[in-house]
Parts: C-alpha cells; structure tokens; sequence
C-alpha cells in the first residue's frame, strides 16, 4: 500500500499560503497547515464542542462590541512556511470580521479545548506558536473527570515572547469569570 492509497498527493507535499487560500471552506474544515504541511485533526466529540461553544458564548458576551468569540476558523499565524492554526475557541478585533485570513494582531485571545490526541499539542506546541505569533492571551482548558472544566490562562510577555502563567479557574463557565483576567489587564 503507498502513501497515495491513504492519502491524496497534497497531504505530502508543502503547500503555499496561495494554495490554500484557493481551497475551498468544505476543504479547510478540520485541518490546520504546519510548516506547510497539512495536519489532520480528528473530530472532536460532543463534549468538546459543548465546552468550546459555551466558552465562545460566554466570551463573547463579556467582550462587548469591539470584540467577537467564535469557534471554528482559521488564524493565519505566518505565510512562510506557511502556519495556520484553528482554535477551539477565538477573541478577535470585531471589526476585522470580514478580513481572510484572520490575522494575529486581530486576535487578543486563543482558546483550545484538550482532547485524548491533542494534549502534547495544546500544552506545548500550540503554546509556543501563539506566542511567537504576539497572541496576548492563551487558554487551555482540561475537561476533568468529574466533569468540571479547568482553564489554566497565560498571558503573554512581549519582551521574551514567552506566556507566563495566569490564575486558573475551576467551575462552570459564566460570562464575568475566566473573562475577568482580560479585563482586569485593561485589554478590554
């Protein structure tokens, strides 16, 4: 069996931020370009998708109208070699909701939502990507066995482009609480 039998030619070969940008949106779902090589994600379950879309709900309305929460697109993090991530959960300038690609200096928050799969990816690779990428804020959220999220926030130093832990929160996910460490930041 070659490697064409499991996957098509495109999947082995780098590709260009224009490539991309020529697929189309049925083609970008679940997948994000690494280096210029695209990476399959698998789907995320129901709990996943409850947890990141309760997130964006309650971000969105603690942000206010300059900013927008959602869940699901693409975040161009540099073209060459080209680095697209898709976030479980975004905080971007309201008013760049039309531009493509999404860029990082539109962004203030990423959120993404640890999965079986994706735990060395979201704890570290991911991590450090935002970062370098000038993403002020970064949130990982662990899905404990009791049911009850954890969010651990990182806020971002400028000088070293390294995140620092923030404070860690536990509990149901209203609108004024995990938000609250933006705010108090005064960067929204």
């Amino acid at each position: 069996m070659t490697a064409e039998m499991v996957a098509p030619a495109w999947m082995h070969t780098q590709i260009s931020a224009e490539e991309y940008d020529s697929w189309s949106e049925e083609q970008c779902t679940g997948i994000e370009i690494v280096d210029g090589m695209v990476v399959v994600s698998p789907s995320a379950s129901k709990r996943h998708n409850r947890l990141a879309r309760i997130l964006a709900n309650a971000l969105d309305t603690a942000a206010g109208p300059g900013w927008n929460a959602d869940t699901d697109f693409d975040v161009r993090l540099q073209d060459v070699p080209l680095n697209n991530r898709r976030p479980d959960v975004i905080v971007y300038q309201a008013d760049t909701i039309d531009l493509t690609p999404t860029r990082p200096e539109h962004v203030l928050l990423v959120a993404e939502v640890v999965s079986p799969g994706s735990e060395t990816t979201d704890r570290i690779v991911k991590v450090d990507q935002y970062a370098k990428a000038g993403i002020p804020f970064y949130w990982r959220i662990e899905q404990a066995a009791t049911g009850v999220p954890i969010i651990y926030t990182y806020v971002l130093d400028p000088a070293t482009s390294v995140y620092r832990e923030g404070e860690m929160f536990t509990g149901v996910i209203k609108a004024a609480v995990p938000f609250s460490v933006a705010v108090d930041l005064g960067v929204i």
